[in-house]
């Protein structure tokens, strides 16, 4: 017995060694971590590692990927979607006649078009809970798609962003609790964040103000004491957690930046103060204009919104590439970000035509969704870049997306973990 288990040990051993060996040559090399386009080099990679990097075009290894006339970079990386939802005219009646059931074999399908896209990871900020069955499922291999940091169900005040009975008749409103991921007070706050943490989540997701697609009013007031985002950022890091805050307004955005947050989603109407705020404290910016112009843009069409959302979307959505401008030129931080599901998911690369159209560098918008969306995820020595020991998450496009951004919306190569799901 002990001969045919080290028998069969030896056959696996030697397995690994050679069928999983992968060798790629790249015609160009983006290097995001130095900033420089590398030619004619091979990237080494053994089972879901990058092992080395080589000049000239190596033979050696059980496959050879030829991507010489492609300009090949670290896979993408998403910090803001939602994997469970994609927008449609009508949506709102679909939390009544939707079960979970229905809403995770839709989120299959988002979740593979989001990695054909090229974004091999994402940070999935707030829906049902199944996103955590969702991120276990591809996990397990049992599903296609990027890999999911997920915040689980986001935390919200009574009425506010993220109340899930926003909308509803006054008799199916209830009063949702921490549970739900609503909270009233310090008390509720370390309550809520550790029921994520028992159901799962990566990180926490709070909404700091008011939203556009909400079935409330407000899109930017305040709607979080800063004691209580203290308490929860306090209460996340017992826990291992970071803190994103959706924010459109100022003041929310300020309070959560002084409480402590790891990332403020949207900032649509951040002041002076609310910049200097975020240098100081070193918070990361996450823009999303795609979303904002694609909410704007639906706003138009008549029936797509209910009467409630229709004017906040086409007031809000329209200025978030331009603040997005003001926080680049001012030096804040900043990580991709698209807010994918409030547009159609797969659809994400067109997020940096616009911040390069809004005065950013396209290396510089490159850089954001790898090198810094890593550093936000405090994963920069997995992912982010093409170096030895890391992940193999890499993808590649036809053209030179440093003369045409555009290009970065047509992905033709990628690889996830070593593995190739898309070579055309």
């Amino acid at each position: 017995m002990r001969r045919t288990c080290v028998f069969v040990l030896l056959t696996v051993l030697s397995l690994n060694l050679f069928a999983q060996r992968t060798v790629l040559h790249c015609g160009k090399l983006i290097d995001v971590k130095d900033k420089k386009v590398l030619e004619n080099v091979s990237v080494i990679v053994e089972g879901n590692k990058i092992t080395e990097i080589r000049n000239g075009f190596v033979t050696e290894g059980a496959k050879v990927i030829d991507l010489k006339g492609k300009y090949v970079m670290p896979g993408l990386m998403d910090m803001h979607v939602h994997m469970e939802s994609e927008t449609k005219k009508g949506a709102v009646a679909d939390r009544f006649t939707m079960n979970l059931q229905d809403i995770a074999f839709e989120s299959i399908k988002y979740a593979d078009a989001t990695l054909m896209a090229g974004f091999t990871t994402v940070r999935d900020l707030g829906g049902s809970g199944v996103n955590v069955s969702l991120r276990n499922a591809i996990h397990k291999g049992t599903v296609v798609g990027p890999r999911i940091f997920t915040a689980g169900k986001s935390i919200a005040t009574t009425g506010g962003h993220a109340d899930p009975t926003n909308g509803y008749r006054k008799n199916l409103m209830g009063d949702p609790g921490p549970g739900e991921g609503v909270i009233n007070g310090v008390d509720d706050a370390r309550k809520a964040v550790r029921q994520r943490y028992k159901d799962g989540s990566d990180l926490i997701k709070i909404t700091a103000t008011g939203g556009v697609l909400s079935q409330a009013k407000d899109a930017s007031g305040a709607q979080f004491t800063e004691e209580e985002i203290k308490t929860i950022v306090e209460t996340a890091k017992d826990y291992g957690f970071k803190v994103a805050a959706h924010a459109h307004g100022a003041e929310g955005m300020k309070r959560a930046i002084r409480a402590g947050v790891t990332s403020i989603e949207h900032g649509t109407f951040m002041d002076d103060e609310a910049i200097a705020l975020f240098k100081k404290h070193g918070t990361w910016f996450v823009p999303t204009i795609i979303a904002g112009k694609s909410t704007a843009d639906s706003a138009k069409n008549p029936g797509y919104y209910s009467d409630i959302v229709t004017p906040k979307a086409l007031a809000v959505g329209p200025k978030i590439q331009a603040t997005f401008t003001r926080a680049y030129k001012a030096g804040v931080k900043i990580a991709f970000g698209t807010d994918a599901g409030v547009f159609m998911h797969g659809k994400n690369g067109k997020e940096f035509f616009y911040m390069v159209e809004g005065g950013m560098p396209a290396m510089e918008a490159i850089r954001s969704a790898t090198v810094s969306a890593a550093e936000l995820l405090g994963m920069s020595d997995a992912l982010g870049t093409i170096e030895r020991g890391k992940i193999a998450d890499i993808i590649a496009v036809d053209d030179d997306p440093l003369k045409d951004i555009s290009v970065m919306e047509k992905v033709t190569f990628v690889m996830k973990d070593g593995v190739v799901y898309k070579n055309k």
